[in-house]
């Protein structure tokens, strides 16, 4: 990858992780409030789900980030995305609703690129793969 476009896929990072760091920041400081939102969906487990939410979203977008382990980190995320999309955005008849569903598909689009092409070069997983690369050679 070239020196002017190997900082594309960080900030791409950075930027679907954003929206994770601050929404898994959030269910951190008012997790009675998240489960019984949750709760109202008609989930089961509400406090689980709130564990597993914060661990998605901060631990994931902190991963995505630092780039490393991106690609399976990249899917746990999109599937939790499309799953909260479906729990929790499902009412199209509100247009909120509808606009927050389709901002959660998107989400997974831009997840599913990182799937796709990885991490980039300015990553821990490039990193590591450098030093591996080194330690066989």
């Amino acid at each position: 990858m070239s020196t002017d476009t190997r900082y594309i896929p960080l900030l791409g990072r950075v930027l679907i992780a954003a929206i994770y760091l601050l929404s898994g920041f959030g269910k951190l400081t008012a997790p009675a409030a998240t489960a019984g939102y949750i709760a109202s969906a008609g989930l089961p487990l509400p406090m689980l789900g709130v564990i597993i939410a914060i661990g998605v979203e901060l631990g994931g977008g902190i991963l995505l980030v630092l780039g490393y382990q991106t690609r399976l980190v990249a899917v746990v995320m999109a599937v939790f995305t499309v799953a909260t999309a479906v729990f929790f955005h499902n009412n199209f008849a509100d247009q909120n609703m509808m606009i927050h569903f389709l901002k959660n598909i998107a989400m997974t689009g831009g997840l599913l690129q990182v799937v796709a092409f990885g991490a980039g070069s300015l990553s821990l997983d490039a990193l590591l793969g450098r030093k591996k690369a080194l330690a066989t050679a």
